[in-house]
């Protein structure tokens, strides 16, 4: 079991570089990139990789509807990342596309890319994850859904007979009340993108509810710990008042693994 730390690829490389090496030095096992339109979780993994030398690189994730598996594999050797700690994360994107994710998976086997996740909300991207991927990455969801949504994984990768994947997940966290406005504006954010609407309804809470927040790190802590309890590696996703290194840092330490 591992804890990881996730930051937007909004943030500056410095701050970037900044964090991850703090991340490395308190006992973190993985740093994340959460691409967005915009702003390229890659070239933030990058400042990353210079900074440290253990962690795991994961960017989560990619849309392949607007990036498919062979233009991120070029990016990838353009900018040097360490293909033994890469973790590279992948989604449909607007999509919902099963076949341009399988297809994406398959293109960055080829090109030396070993590790790939899916990014998965419902039991179909789940399932193939399982079946193709050697890592899964939840988003947004109790540790409860977290559960179920680890079992359609594993049953898929036990029914095609390949190794269990890691089942991560991006686990939203907050200090209050500093980030309060930033968590509300996140979450009505994906609130209202189809596919995120359909999967709270799913789960039947809100997106807030998803959430670990609270005004210190032992409330944070006690948080993770529930989720830590089904997955493999919980990735903190910080929510923070700003991308400055002090309030990111100041979220990386309350917590910390």
């Amino acid at each position: 079991m591992g804890r990881g730390f996730g930051i937007a690829a909004s943030v500056a490389p410095e701050v970037a570089a900044t964090v991850a090496q703090e991340a490395e030095r308190l006992g973190y096992t993985s740093f994340w990139s959460n691409d967005t339109g915009g702003f390229d979780g890659l070239a933030t993994l990058a400042a990353a990789a210079g900074a440290t030398t253990t962690l795991k690189l994961g960017v989560g994730v990619i849309g392949v509807d607007r990036r498919p598996g062979n233009s991120i594999a070029d990016d990838v050797a353009r900018l040097g990342l360490p293909l033994e700690r890469l973790w590279l994360g992948v989604g449909s994107g607007g999509s919902r596309s099963l076949a341009i994710v399988r297809q994406a998976v398959d293109d960055l086997h080829q090109r030396g890319i070993t590790t790939a996740f899916i990014a998965a909300l419902g039991p179909n991207m789940n399932r193939l994850a399982g079946e193709v991927a050697e890592g899964v990455l939840f988003n947004w969801l109790t540790p409860e859904f977290a559960e179920r949504s680890r079992g359609w994984v594993l049953e898929a990768a036990e029914r095609v007979g390949r190794p269990h994947p890691i089942i991560s997940a991006y686990v939203r966290c907050a200090l209050l009340p500093q980030a309060d406005a930033q968590l509300d504006r996140q979450a009505a954010l994906y609130s209202s993108f189809p596919s995120y609407a359909d999967h709270f309804t799913r789960m039947g809470v809100s997106a807030r509810n998803t959430c670990v927040h609270g005004p210190d790190a032992a409330t944070l802590q006690a948080g993770i710990a529930r989720h830590e309890a089904v997955l493999d590696e919980t990735v903190v996703r910080a929510i923070t008042a700003d991308e400055s290194a002090e309030s990111i840092l100041e979220l990386l330490h309350a917590c910390a693994p």
